[in-house]
């Protein structure tokens, strides 16, 4: 099977510590980090995607506005650049450790998080990655180094 991610959502998997906005939300992209974390090939969508998927139906959810379509454009030109290749919608990558690696050490350097200017998780996410990643479902697989 392959994930799919729109783009902002592969900088939000660097920090994911099972926190989110419900029960359903956090379990659901509990399963998606793991899928992703143990090698499944990732697929670039427009829009909802799989972490998406609880909050779909819901009142509130933002996944379909232009907020988020603007960041997972900010996101994949960032995640691009360390990665070596231009990505956009369509796009299959399975990114190595060494790959996952490379973005988190940029992430921590503040050099992938133009996608996440003015974001509720923003601060979370700056915290995480100052303290090395620590509580995230990626620490459990991989010791990614600042």
């Amino acid at each position: 099977m392959t994930v799919r991610l729109r783009g902002h959502h592969l900088l939000c998997l660097l920090t994911y510590a099972s926190k989110g906005y419900s029960p359903a939300f956090v379990a659901n992209a509990d399963a998606v980090a793991d899928r992703v974390f143990d090698g499944e090939a990732i697929r670039i969508v427009e829009g909802a995607d799989d972490i998406c998927a609880p909050l779909l139906g819901t009142t509130g959810h933002h996944c379909d506005g232009r907020t988020a379509e603007r960041r997972d454009r900010l996101a994949l030109a960032d995640i691009g650049v360390y990665l070596g290749r231009r990505l956009a919608v369509g796009a299959v990558l399975q990114p190595d450790a060494d790959e996952r690696r490379a973005l988190a050490q940029a992430f921590a350097a503040g050099r992938v998080r133009a996608a996440c200017a003015n974001c509720v998780w923003q601060r979370h996410c700056g915290l995480v990655a100052r303290r090395a990643f620590a509580g995230t479902r990626w620490n459990g697989r991989e010791k990614p180094r600042p």
